[in-house]
């Protein structure tokens, strides 16, 4: 099973610098349930939506597709880093890991149309030789959720 969602809004109080609040979220992979706090200003939940489902077709257009789903979009130009699930397609497997985008170790601009493209490529290991946690899913489940 395979679900993301935004739940509930919550306003935040004036003299918060122009944002217009945030939305709680979910991520469901198999039994591992993830809640996550989604900023709105930049992006509005009907953003957050579109990107999920764009992340999903970036996937399901090709067996060996590296994805991501966006959880915390604020402007690119006024941030240090976002918050995203990055997807890797193995055939019919999907690894799915949580991680940061630092905006200032990429090489091209970030695209907020095209965030994938600024994923890093899959790692199960990281620089100290701990282990990526990272959930494994189906493209079946993937489909049923999106279909």
């Amino acid at each position: 099973m395979f679900a993301i969602e935004l739940q509930s809004r919550r306003e935040v109080r004036e003299g918060n610098g122009g944002d217009s609040g945030v939305a709680s979220g979910r991520i469901i992979i198999d039994d591992f349930t993830e809640t996550f706090r989604a900023p709105l200003g930049f992006w509005g939940e009907s953003d957050y939506r579109r990107s999920w489902r764009q992340a999903f077709e970036v996937l399901n257009a090709d067996p060996h597709a590296t994805s991501c789903l966006m959880t915390s979009m604020t402007d690119p130009v006024n941030t240090n880093f976002l918050t995203c699930w990055p997807m890797y397609r193995e055939g019919e497997e999907v690894y799915i890991q949580n991680a940061l985008i630092f905006l200032d170790e990429i090489e091209q601009d970030f695209d907020p149309a095209a965030p994938w493209d600024s994923v890093r490529p899959r790692e199960a290991i990281d620089e100290d030789g701990n282990k990526i946690s990272e959930w494994i899913t189906s493209m079946s489940s993937l489909r049923e959720f999106f279909g």
